[in-house]
């Protein structure tokens, strides 16, 4: 507790955040953003002052004004050097930005990016060619033309497709910092000297520059900015899970304020921990401001809730019943998931962290799971596997089937072992009341775990204390590649024998147990993703054309 001056009353140390105060870390639309969602919207009413006939008079005069100004400023070395800057605004420059945007993007498997990029790539060039037919705007006249052009004026194909290939490739290659801003500063030029060469030759109305640059550029930079913002997709080439969020910075510094205000814990030192073994969230160790007192943290964000909603229908639509429960429709839902299946195992005696809560960081966006930091504790690929440690560990199986609980996630990043004692973590995808299927599963995944620290025989013959050789037996009926997850496969995949195949010989004989199970819903599901993947395909063929880009 701590002591309000004012008021001399004892105050906790966590605090209720008020209504209309921000959360730890605000989400406003940046100064940046907002500029250009203004040059947005007024092409709007350019457009529509242009669709009529006194608009379009109006306009045109101040245009010719300008150019008019323009054009006196042309002499023969000017006139040269605009021609050759002119080419800039090829067809063909933007094809080789594009392309070479895409195919980095696709060889560093960044997703994210690429979609919005192709998006970007396929609606500009679109908007941009209703709007020219629309508005049937032509080239300046009463001042003499000295470049090439072709079709209608506005907006400025040329000028907006540079201006396109150069906005997607600053925003999805060039990492934020001093590079992007030394790359911002030479896009910049590029396109001020190509908009300048334009108007020099009078190919284009200053207002057809401009809305070239409104939908060239201002419309893509919102796109990304709102649909792939730096903090969570940032532009980077070094090694990792695309899950891992950057815990520095004012994301840092929001989850030591909130940790304090939340769960009254001042916290000094937020890192990452263990990211090897945790692809759906970012784990985090958070060290107290006194050193005595750490804690673990997973911090989720809704880039972790669509990779969980695109993984259940992927599974779905492969093996129907396999991973077929409901997706989480919100990422508050998803950390509020694990908090509770975390109390329920506790309550059921299974051996699971203490939970201490979730803290809100951004509302609807990113929330940390706090739990207790198991000091001390190591894998159990790190610890001698004694005939004791199999049984603590084939109990723990025991007790959850009892309990009705399948953790459906048992591998050897998640089987620690303290003091002798086999301690179970990361329990999102836990399911109450799953299928004798599921269960069956779980048993043989930790016997796996088990067995790559001790012989097969020792685990069979200790799991027979436990469990029945036809429950054995079904267990490994059921398993396969896909039922096993990806940590413990590829160290199966390491060892010289087969694991599976000699339990397999331990137990008694069991046919195969189905995982493919069929259902309306998976039917329905799969023939809406064909249908949906073939008519992408089709409107991106037939728009790559519209698009310039083939």
């Amino acid at each position: 507790m701590t002591l309000d001056r004012a008021a001399g009353h004892p105050v906790p140390l966590t605090r209720r955040r008020p209504s209309g105060e921000p959360p730890p870390l605000p989400r406003p639309v940046s100064a940046g953003t907002r500029a250009f969602l203004v040059a947005c919207a007024l092409v709007v009413p350019l457009w529509l002052a242009l669709a009529t006939d006194l608009g379009t008079r109006a306009v045109t005069r101040t245009d010719l004004a300008v150019l008019d100004l323009v054009a006196r400023l042309r002499t023969d070395a000017l006139v040269d050097a605009a021609q050759g800057v002119a080419v800039l605004g090829s067809l063909w420059t933007f094809r080789a930005l594009a392309w070479a945007t895409l195919a980095v993007l696709v060889v560093t498997r960044r997703f994210q990016h690429l979609v919005v990029a192709l998006g970007a790539f396929l609606v500009v060039p679109l908007v941009d060619g209703i709007a020219s037919v629309w508005l049937g705007r032509m080239r300046p006249a009463d001042v003499t033309i000295l470049g090439e052009w072709s079709g209608y004026a506005h907006p400025s194909r040329p000028v907006a497709l540079v201006g396109l290939g150069l906005t997607v490739m600053l925003l999805t290659l060039v990492p934020a910092g001093r590079w992007r801003r030394r790359a911002v500063a030479a896009a910049t030029g590029a396109i001020a000297l190509l908009v300048a060469a334009r108007l020099l030759l009078a190919v284009d109305h200053p207002t057809d520059a401009a809305a070239g640059l409104a939908t060239g550029v201002a419309l893509p930079a919102v796109a990304f900015r709102l649909l792939t913002p730096e903090d969570v997709f940032p532009v980077a080439y070094r090694r990792g899970a695309r899950a891992h969020l950057d815990v520095g910075g004012r994301r840092g510094a929001a989850i030591r304020t909130a940790v304090a205000r939340q769960a009254g814990v001042r916290v000094t030192g937020v890192e990452p921990f263990h990211l090897g073994t945790s692809a759906g969230s970012t784990p985090l160790r958070l060290v107290s401001d006194d050193g005595e007192r750490v804690l673990f943290g997973k911090l989720y964000a809704s880039t972790h809730m669509w990779s969980d909603r695109w993984y259940k229908l992927a599974r779905t639509v492969r093996y129907g019943a396999l991973e077929d429960e409901r997706p989480f429709n919100a990422v508050r839902r998803l950390v509020q998931h694990e908090d509770h299946m975390l109390r329920v195992m506790r309550f059921a005696a299974v051996p699971t962290p203490e939970p201490y809560g979730i803290v809100e960081i951004t509302p609807e966006r990113e929330y940390l799971l706090l739990t207790e930091f198991l000091g001390g504790a190591v894998h159990i690929t790190e610890s001698e596997v004694t005939g004791a440690t199999i049984d603590d560990a084939l109990a723990v199986v025991r007790r959850m089937w009892d309990a009705g609980l399948a953790h459906r996630d048992i591998k050897p990043g998640n089987v620690l072992v303290r003091d002798g004692r086999v301690l179970l973590i990361d329990v999102a995808f836990a399911e109450l009341r799953p299928t004798p299927w599921r269960q069956a599963v779980d048993l043989a995944n930790m016997m796996l775990t088990l067995a790559l620290g001790a012989s097969p025989e020792q685990v069979y013959e200790r799991a027979l204390a436990m469990f029945s050789p036809a429950e054995i037996g079904e267990a490994f009926a059921a398993s396969r590649g896909v039922t096993i997850p990806s940590e413990l496969r590829s160290r199966l995949r390491e060892r010289d024998d087969d694991l599976i195949a000699r339990f397999c010989e331990l137990a008694p004989p069991t046919p195969p147990v189905a995982i493919q199970r069929w259902s309306v819903r998976r039917v329905a599901l799969t023939l809406a993703m064909l249908a949906g993947a073939a008519l992408a395909v089709a409107l991106v063929a037939i728009n790559l054309r519209l698009a310039g880009l083939a």
